[in-house]
């Protein structure tokens, strides 16, 4: 038997982590737990095993989210009867192709089930001796491995979703190690995909494999638009965050930490430290991040333009600096978050090191979840923009939020230089 994975990455230790095994009491309905953690508490099984080496597959259902995290195993996956580009591309080779050629369509049996008997023959099943047969050279994959299929790609906001419902699937399903990841979709490359790939313990595109495949342990990760993160967006979603330590004395349902677990799982993937806490008055200053929105081909669809959505921001930007450079009463280092010429582990660094986070409502500030505690977060809001994404990351994490709306997409610099200004008077500078 050929093993094509042959290490899994441990999961790290998270001073947030709280236990993801379904409690004697599952958590209430649209509680906060079953909105960010586990409320997958319905199992469902499709398909039982019929005896040693037969194949399986379950669903654990929420009724808070009305989604499904499911699993299987000795499960057999034929990508040629996926109809989807190869993806893992370089983007320049792939410019102009439509998005309906990168999103999978699957045909019969494209995913089929050890089985064998006579009444499941609709299902697709087959036995284990005809599945080994069958599957050319032996390729087998021992290790759990995620099954992930994604839409907005290229997107901060969008991807973060993706990787929330990863790991809740992953949680949920009580994964021992970080599991594989298999892209069932055709898309391209793009800068997001270093984040998946210190996430979990390895990454591959479906069509990259030479001929059907079988995972001993197969995951579906729920779409990223079935996280609280995006139904939030349309439903009133009441949590407030706060620290593991404070949940696991005084348990409540309406405030959560599992946001924070999933921040500190981002940093520990990059190697960053998570126990880190605020110095009060640190020596080296305050670090104020101005995220920036930046002109970037995102993808084959993408004519490398981007939308603004403050007209001024370079006038914004070099007040604040000049003012900083001014400031007595404490250092400022004003940090120029040009995000769109960083790799994914120096924005991830340029956020836990910031004591304040400014920038234009977009996708950028979804980095936010990886915000240390006392962060605080100042979002310039125009009015053809007025969303409230990042508000909410903001609120669910247990960090301070404010804003400044405008009229149009033009903010007045002294504006936000004394809203600033009174931020950091409130941190001690």
């Amino acid at each position: 038997m050929f093993k094509l994975f042959r290490y899994s990455k441990p999961w790290p230790i998270l001073p947030s982590y709280l236990p993801w095994s379904p409690a004697p009491n599952p958590p209430a309905l649209r509680s906060c737990e079953a909105y960010f953690g586990n409320g997958f508490t319905r199992r469902v099984d499709l398909v039982s095993p019929q005896g040693p080496g037969s194949g399986w597959f379950r669903c654990w259902f929420s009724g808070t989210l009305k989604s499904s995290v499911c699993e299987g195993g000795a499960l057999r996956m034929v990508p040629e009867k996926v109809r989807m580009s190869a993806g893992g591309e370089r983007l320049e080779d792939v410019i102009g192709r439509s998005e309906e050629e990168e999103l999978p369509e699957f045909e019969d049996g494209a995913f089929q089930i050890n089985g064998g008997d006579e009444e499941r023959e609709s299902k697709k099943l087959v036995s284990g001796e005809v599945l080994n047969e069958i599957v050319p050279r032996g390729e087998w994959i021992e290790e759990p491995t995620l099954l992930v299929t994604r839409f907005e790609y290229a997107n901060l906001f969008h991807t973060v979703t993706d990787w929330y419902s990863a790991y809740v699937a992953s949680r949920v399903t009580g994964l021992p190690n970080r599991p594989h990841l298999v892209f069932v979709d055709g898309h391209c490359t793009a800068p997001l995909e270093e984040t998946w790939r210190v996430l979990f313990s390895s990454l591959r595109y479906a069509k990259n494999f030479s001929g059907p495949i079988c995972f001993r342990h197969a995951v579906l990760s729920p779409l990223g638009y079935e996280t609280a993160l995006f139904k939030g967006l349309t439903e009133e979603v009441n949590c407030l965050g706060t620290s593991a330590q404070e949940l696991w004395q005084n348990p409540n349902d309406r405030k959560t930490a599992r946001l924070s677990e999933f921040g500190e799982m981002i940093r520990a993937a990059f190697h960053f430290p998570v126990n880190r806490h605020r110095i009060e008055r640190p020596g080296s200053g305050y670090n104020v991040l101005f995220v920036r929105r930046e002109d970037y081909l995102a993808h084959p669809r993408h004519g490398g333009k981007i939308e603004s959505r403050l007209s001024n921001e370079e006038e914004v930007f070099n007040t604040i600096k000049s003012w900083a450079s001014n400031h007595k009463d404490c250092r400022i280092n004003v940090v120029n978050g040009l995000f769109a010429h960083m790799s994914m582990k120096e924005q991830v660094r340029a956020i836990q090191d910031a004591h304040v986070i400014i920038g234009a409502h977009g996708a950028g500030l979804t980095h936010i979840v990886s915000a240390v505690p006392k962060t605080v977060v100042l979002e310039i809001v125009s009015s053809q923009f007025r969303r409230p994404h990042f508000e909410l990351i903001a609120r669910w994490k247990g960090l301070e939020y404010h804003a400044i709306y405008l009229d149009g997409s033009v903010a007045d610099p002294q504006v936000v230089v004394k809203d600033l200004g009174g931020i950091m008077r409130s941190l001690g500078c």
